[in-house]
């Protein structure tokens, strides 16, 4: 038992000894810092005109739509890879893998289709693309007016799947 113990405690001191000049003594720090700005000064930004949009109160069935505008404030082209809808209700169209200079404008159109969404919505888009977080969120809302027809349906259904 003494015998291992010794083992131990020799094996513990060489790994200390030679891990004795630490990861960040070997990285200048300067250059670190230099490589980290120049990236993130060379990326796209997306500047919108606004993150969020209200439809107010609809009807349930309505189809609406609304249009973000964005702008380029970076340094390098901007690439939309993808954007989604949080649901399939929620559809964007946007320049899919089309460069966007700095400086230069583009649009997405989100439509929102309320069919069986009665109550408050609230629905996400979610961008892809090359900026500094690779990630940009819209938001939409809207009040749906329930069907007076389909909620008298949902309201029957929920019933029966009380009684069973």
């Amino acid at each position: 038992m003494k015998k291992f113990a010794w083992i131990f405690v020799s094996v513990l001191l060489i790994g200390f000894t030679a891990c004795n000049e630490s990861a960040a003594k070997k990285v200048d720090q300067e250059k670190a810092t230099e490589n980290a700005n120049k990236t993130a000064a060379a990326t796209a930004v997306m500047t919108f005109n606004k993150t969020e949009h209200d439809f107010g109160t609809i009807k349930e069935g309505e189809n609406v739509q609304t249009q973000f505008t964005f702008t380029n404030t970076g340094k390098s082209d901007l690439i939309i890879v993808d954007a989604r809808g949080s649901c399939g209700c929620t559809v964007p169209n946007y320049p899919k893998n089309t460069p966007i200079a700095p400086g230069e404008s583009g649009e997405i159109l989100v439509s929102f289709d309320s069919s069986n969404k009665p109550n408050m919505q609230q629905k996400t888009v979610t961008i892809s693309a090359n900026t500094e977080s690779g990630r940009e969120t819209l938001r939409i809302k809207a009040m749906v007016t329930p069907d007076p027809e389909k909620q008298k349906q949902r309201d029957e259904a929920a019933k029966a799947r009380q009684n069973q």
